[in-house]
């Protein structure tokens, strides 16, 4: 068999296991490894069965995600060289839906602390971006757009409404949830970075990794999720910089 065929863009060589052929066979288990947490926290979680839309979003979440990392990992890595670039698609766009989840929770978690007008107006930008980034991505199957998107979702609204939250309420949940999402931000670097350990543990291993381990902890800040009273909220908990120092355990 020719196995020139089957080189992958990262470089990492194809195997066969009982005759198949397997393209990327460590960014496939690594992109599995994260449905493997997804699952965990879904099953968790709905064990757990706290009530309200922010934690059915949050379910959602993990659900969501686990479809797009196994679709993304046997038909974008695994068998790419047999359905081709376009089967990409399924796991991108699935995975889009996910974080439109993760943003939907967050905004209705963070209503009490924010401005109903703003509140709404997140809302259907929620709607509006995932559409058009769905279409850009569709249209071009590159996997930049993805990439946008998940830094809008993540870094532009689930770790400030999350921070904020903290900083007015000091929420545990939001106060691991925002961290996490600057944890995650490592997965970014490691892809455009394309730092990579070993030909066998490459930079998507690395970033599916740093995505795994961020999941987990997600999934430990959605446990801790409680509903907002009117008394949680305070006009006063302290400076940016305290804060930053309570959320890290320095005070």
């Amino acid at each position: 068999m020719n196995q020139d065929i089957y080189e992958s863009a990262s470089g990492q060589p194809s195997i066969e296991v009982f005759g198949i052929t397997i393209m990327e066979p460590m960014v496939t288990f690594t992109d599995l490894w994260i449905t493997a947490v997804c699952v965990y926290a879904l099953v968790k979680l709905t064990r757990l069965n706290k009530k309200g839309k922010v934690h059915q979003y949050m379910r959602w979440y993990f659900g969501i995600m686990a479809l797009a990392t196994f679709l993304g990992g046997i038909l974008g890595h695994a068998f790419q060289y047999a359905v081709g670039l376009p089967w990409k698609l399924p796991g991108w766009l699935i995975s889009m839906l996910a974080v439109m989840a993760i943003e939907r929770a967050t905004i209705i978690h963070a209503a009490p602390v924010i401005n109903n007008r703003f509140a709404r107006f997140l809302e259907v930008a929620n709607v509006i971006e995932l559409v058009t980034f769905a279409v850009i991505t569709f249209i071009t199957v590159d996997f930049f757009y993805i990439k946008v998107h998940s830094a809008y979702g993540l870094g532009l609204v689930v770790l400030p409404l999350h921070f904020l939250v903290y900083w007015r309420t000091r929420n545990e949940g939001s106060r691991i949830i925002f961290l996490s999402v600057i944890f995650t931000t490592l997965a970014a670097f490691f892809y455009t970075s394309e730092i990579s350990l070993h030909i066998w543990f490459n930079h998507l291993d690395l970033a599916h990794t740093v995505m795994a381990i961020g999941l987990f902890f997600f999934y430990q800040g959605a446990k801790k999720l409680e509903v907002l009273e009117p008394d949680d909220v305070k006009d006063r908990q302290g400076s940016f910089i305290q804060v930053i120092k309570a959320a890290l355990r320095f005070s």
